[in-house]
């Protein structure tokens, strides 16, 4: 195949792969939010711990249907990665119901200067410096759009941090696990899944309690709330897949700065879907310059030294074959390209 061929299929994949994350990603905040504010469900960790549950199902089924490849995951890299993937989640619950959302929004932020950290020491990874200002121009943009009312307190300041480096630690691992071991989001998702939808469906509940003071057994489960409950574990299969595909081939910060895009478009449905409230001229102008940091990025990242690896620390061994997610979730060999 030319050289250029397989730069449009590339493309092609690339951009189908970010707007199954974007159409999924916002999905799911939607029916998450009816959910919760219509119906009252507001078991958060048990939700997620549902989601897993869910997309075990599916990877069992792909693989009974010889989707997925047999593939191996050392116990200590699964236990490491669950660890990493339970703290970001119930650190994220935690602080936003101790923070404000201002001081929520600016942690969610810092988890871009965090994973360029976590790239720059443990990938040798190097940026330009129109990549570091074009990430600067992003945080900013998001930050004008999202960043109302900022008060901090001590617990509530501990929880950002662990919800920030937790978080930030999982992204990276899903790039590192599927770089290392060559799995793809397919398999990954195959080992993680499980164990993820076990914990917090043990944890979750109570979790749950301690943060609402309700007992999720005692909800009144009836038509509507099922119906949107397992609305929302559907959609959340491809929410999860997606993630892993999209990080397996960029990278954790690139998913973080292109992701940025979801916050953009929840607030521009918010604005059709609720009217002119909460929509002004700061969160505009916070959408125009996102949007322009989004697209510098994306080109500067993607030049000659724009970001790129210093050394190779990581070999890798090709010694399966993926089955179905296998085309579009192999993670790029080169980290300069978004």
């Amino acid at each position: 195949m030319a050289p250029s061929s397989k730069a449009d299929k590339k493309a092609a994949v690339d951009a189908a792969a970010w707007m199954f994350n974007v159409v999924t990603s916002v999905g799911i905040i939607i029916v998450n939010k009816a959910l919760m504010a219509t119906y009252g469900f507001s078991f958060a960790t048990t939700l997620t711990g549902l989601h897993f549950a869910t997309t075990t199902l599916m990877t069992v089924i792909l693989r009974w249907l010889g989707y997925i490849q047999a593939s191996h995951l050392p116990l200590p890299e699964l236990l490491k990665f669950v660890l990493f993937a339970n703290f970001s989640i119930v650190g994220m619950n935690v602080s936003l119901m101790w923070n404000s959302v201002g001081f929520y929004q600016i942690a969610k932020l810092s988890m871009i200067p965090v994973s360029c950290l976590l790239e720059v020491v443990l990938d040798k990874i190097r940026y330009s410096r129109d990549t570091k200002l074009s990430i600067a121009v992003v945080l900013l943009g998001v930050g004008v759009c999202t960043v109302t009312d900022v008060s901090v307190n001590t617990k509530g300041f501990i929880a950002a941090i662990i919800a920030v480096w937790s978080t930030s630690l999982q992204q990276y691992y899903v790039h590192f696990l599927q770089r290392k071991y060559s799995l793809s989001s397919f398999n990954l998702l195959g080992h993680t899944a499980p164990a993820q939808a076990a914990s917090l469906l043990l944890i979750g509940p109570f979790l749950d309690y301690w943060l609402t003071r309700t007992r999720v057994d005692q909800y009144d489960y009836n038509l509507p709330s099922t119906i949107f409950i397992i609305l929302s574990c559907s959609i959340a299969v491809g929410t999860n897949l997606s993630q892993f595909i999209c990080i397996g081939r960029f990278t954790a910060v690139s998913f973080q700065v292109l992701g940025h895009m979801k916050t953009i478009l929840v607030l521009v449905m918010g604005f059709f879907f609720f009217g002119k409230e909460g929509l002004n001229m700061q969160v505009v102008l916070g959408m125009v310059i996102a949007v322009i940091g989004m697209i510098w990025y994306g080109n500067a990242s993607s030049k000659p030294g724009g970001k790129e690896r210093r050394s190779h620390s990581l070999p890798t061994t090709r010694q399966q074959k993926h089955g179905g997610g296998g085309g579009i979730s192999d993670s790029t060999e080169h980290d300069g390209k978004v």
